[in-house]
Order: structure tokens, then sequence, then C-alpha cells
């Protein structure tokens, strides 16, 4: 299977770990990756409320840029999911704001690709017994709570794939490497991610109230497939409760190489988690590589 792949900003830098385990993950499920040339920056998360033109235009140049391949776009980031789905529904449906971005780029919207999230491939396209089939390192006894945010399936006539109050992927995906989603209500929760770096008083609220009810609710690790809310929930939580993308679990169940060092990687220590699941390289330390190369 070949996809235009959109791997937006973070995963080349702030959420490297996401980038890494994704690239190894599709590898190993068969799904060629043809990352979009010369793509950019998509706008996440500040563009529309600034220029609801550059919101849709910034996105637009990357899906005029996937027309030339021809392939459908899969974009593991959910901020950048949602930006790209957004401006894909504008120019599908609003003749206005078509004519002015195609002149604004000088291209010509075709309409026949379609933007998915890395989670609509692998359960969809791919399927969960197919992944079942390559799980070497069943994640047994692992609780996790599976975060989806804002963003993921959210307006439900834009994302549209899950269900937006009580979406079920993610959590099928983790009972498929053998882990154990718990219940809990806050999956959809807003971690705040916009607020981050202008009003951090709200974002500790929020995502106190997140990582507070994925303990209670049993859970030993938080399972999330955005690089926002991860940075958010790392980076303003209080009770050192691992935060992991779903792809490096998934790797873990794999018995993917590089998995310890996508775990090197991350700010809150997962020491805990992997020691639990006799991972390798489980006493790491936290962040010591996350400025190497990408590609390394």
């Amino acid at each position: 299977m070949r996809l235009s792949y959109y791997p937006g900003c973070s995963l080349h830098s702030t959420a490297r770990e996401y980038g890494l385990s994704t690239k190894a993950v599709c590898e190993a499920l068969g799904i060629d990756l043809v990352e979009i040339p010369d793509w950019s920056c998509c706008g996440a998360s500040s563009a529309h409320s600034i220029n609801h033109t550059l919101s849709i235009a910034l996105p637009a140049r990357n899906i005029a840029a996937a027309q030339e391949e021809g392939l459908d776009v899969v974009v593991p980031c959910a901020a950048c999911f949602s930006n790209m789905r957004k401006a894909d529904t504008a120019l599908r449906e609003d003749n206005a704001v078509r004519q002015e971005i195609e002149e604004m780029l000088s291209f010509r919207y075709s309409g026949r690709l379609r933007i998915l999230h890395m989670l609509e491939v692998i359960c969809g396209r791919i399927g969960l017994e197919a992944v079942r089939e390559r799980v070497v390192n069943e994640l047994t006894g692992l609780k996790v709570a599976p975060y989806y945010g804002c963003l993921l399936v959210r307006p439900p006539n834009i994302c549209g794939f899950d269900d937006a109050e009580n979406p079920t992927t993610l959590d099928n995906l983790l009972r498929a490497i053998g882990a154990e989603p718990v219940k809990w209500s806050y999956k959809t929760e807003c971690c705040g991610g916009s607020l981050a770096l202008i009003q951090t008083e709200i974002v500790e609220k929020l995502v106190g109230e997140i990582t507070e009810m994925a303990v209670e609710a049993g859970a030993s690790c938080i399972a999330t497939a955005c690089p926002l809310c991860s940075t958010n929930l790392e980076t303003r939580q209080k009770i050192g409760l691992p935060v992991f993308f779903f792809t490096e679990l998934m790797g873990l169940a794999l018995g993917l190489d590089g998995c310890e060092k996508w775990f090197k990687m991350h700010l809150v220590p997962t020491e805990p988690v992997l020691q639990a699941l006799g991972a390798p390289n489980s006493d790491s330390t936290p962040g010591d590589t996350r400025k190497n190369d990408y590609d390394r």
C-alpha cells in the first residue's frame, strides 16, 4: 500500500519519537510512505485565529503537492489532520474558497485524494486482525488510557472516522496488541494545546484533570496520537504518568528495532511501564536523544 505522507513540523522536532515509530510501524505493516515533496507547515494551531484564508491556503499547498503523486494522504498528527481535512472540505464544498485558493497557489483542485489519519489507515485499511498476526510481544497487563483529544474526531462533519463523543478506534487497536484500554470519560477532553504558552495556568488545570482521571481509571500510562497533546500532557502534569504515542506501543508489541531510542526521548520517565513489560533499555535516561538528527 502506497500513501502520500505528511509528517508535519512536530514529527521532525518535538515529537521525533512519533515520526520514527510511525515509519517503523508502517514498514512492518507494508505501508509505503511517500513523503510529500517540499511540504510546509499546515498552520497548526494558530493560523485559524489569525487569518482564515491563510488557514486554508497553508494545508491546501500540501494538498496541491500531494496531487502530483495521486495517492491518498496519511497524516499522523491530529492537529495537522484536522487542518488538512478542514482545508479539503472547504475546497470540495465552497466554490468561492476553492477559486480563491486555486488562484493564490496556481493549482487546480481535483478532489480525488482522501486525507486520512494514521489510525484510519492501520485500523481500517490494514485491519486489526493483520496487526494481531504480527504481534510478537503482547502487552499483557498494560492498562492504557486511550486519549484522542479534541481534534482527532471533532468536528464530526470534518473528521468523521469515529464517534465524536465516544471513539473506539484507538481502544480497539490497543486491544489488538494485547494492552487493556481503561474505561474513562476524559478520552476526548481538551488539554489546552493552543494555550500552552500563553495561558499555562489553564493548561495545567486541564492536564491535571486528564492525568488524574487516567490514574483513577486504573491506567499506568496514556496513549495518544497528537504531538501537541503529548507535549502538554508531559510538560504540564505533576504526577509522573508516562505518555506514549500509540505507534510506540505498537512497535514494542511488534518487536521492532529502535524502540529503546524512542523511549529515551520522553520527558516523563517511561521506565516503570517498560520494566513491567520487560522492554529493552528500560533503564534509559529520558530526554537525552531528543536533539539528535531526525533520522539517526
